[in-house]
């Protein structure tokens, strides 16, 4: 979802920019917690304002021209957070200079109710072989909506129109890889703007155009509200293991893998979507905390849209 792709052109990077009490805005440092920037130490989210600026993506605490209001989150295990200052000397020179990224996530909703979810290749750097939400890299000359438009475009073969849906921002989440410092140091730190993406098509006219990116995704699932509440109830606080949430899911669910151009449809267990993130060995098939974090934005989204 965020790993650096073909097609950068300039080579620009948008970088996370920081201010609070009015201060000027400063670029955050890799090392550097991003919700901790605007919270206390024992506090693991706080609401911000935020907004890209040209080649920046600027959060702070006190509105500016343009920017938009949401909840910041981050995991109690984020391995920034943690990290000691004797962790942050030993990272290696490219890695603390590299700043901060911010990426676009989109959670796309038909108009029957479900949600598109894709499986991250195995192959990936960063989060693989986990369930995401098409999304990836800013360019600087894009909006927001625009970016995660196009990354929507090349993973998915989605292309949505204006007028043929609704948006609406759900969060930040502040996303380290490795998720837990007991894998390792960490390699990339990102900020992730989630995006409510309702479409006016059916899950059945939306999947008739579906072409996946192989390079990128390695399988699908069209997810329904049911299942998608069960998921974001679920945290991975305690890291490892396997909390279904709801006896009443069905044990398995169809999902569409992908394998040199041919689809084939797989029955694989409902339990695989409710696994956590491990604190110690290889990661396991599981949907990402931060895709939790946006469905529990979303269930609270959707609810106030009924009412």
């Amino acid at each position: 979802m965020l790993a650096r792709r073909r097609g950068m052109g300039t080579g620009q990077r948008v970088l996370v920019y920081l201010s609070r009490s009015h201060a000027h805005p400063r670029p955050a440092r890799f090392e550097q917690s991003i919700v901790g920037h605007f919270s206390a130490i024992h506090e693991d989210g706080r609401e911000v304002h935020c907004g890209k600026e040209a080649h920046r993506f600027l959060i702070s605490d006190r509105e500016f021209h343009g920017s938009s209001k949401v909840p910041l989150k981050r995991p109690p295990f984020c391995p920034i957070k943690l990290l000691s200052a004797d962790q942050a000397a030993s990272l290696p020179g490219e890695i603390r200079d590299r700043g901060v990224d911010v990426g676009v996530a989109v959670l796309l909703q038909s108009a029957t109710g479900e949600v598109l979810l894709t499986h991250r290749a195995r192959h990936l750097s960063i989060f693989p072989n986990v369930w995401v939400p098409p999304g990836g890299h800013v360019e600087p000359d894009e909006k927001l909506l625009e970016a995660g438009l196009r990354e929507l475009q090349e993973e998915t073969g989605l292309q949505l129109q204006a007028g043929e849906f609704s948006c609406q921002t759900l969060g930040l989440w502040e996303s380290v890889y490795p998720p837990y410092l007991s894998r390792g140091l960490p390699r990339r730190h990102h900020v992730v703007l989630y995006l409510w993406l309702l479409s006016q098509e059916s899950h059945q006219q939306l999947q008739g155009r579906l072409k996946p990116d192989e390079a990128e995704v390695s399988a699908y699932a069209w997810l329904e509200p049911r299942l998608l509440a069960a998921i974001a109830a679920t945290g991975d606080e305690a890291g490892g293991g396997n909390r279904a949430a709801d006896t009443h899911l069905p044990p398995t669910l169809r999902i569409t893998e992908l394998n040199n151009g041919s689809a084939q449809s797989v029955q694989i267990p409902v339990a695989t979507f409710f696994n956590t993130a491990p604190a110690q060995g290889d990661d396991l098939e599981r949907v990402s905390t931060g895709t939790k974090f946006a469905l529990q934005r979303w269930r609270k989204a959707s609810a106030a849209r009924v009412e």
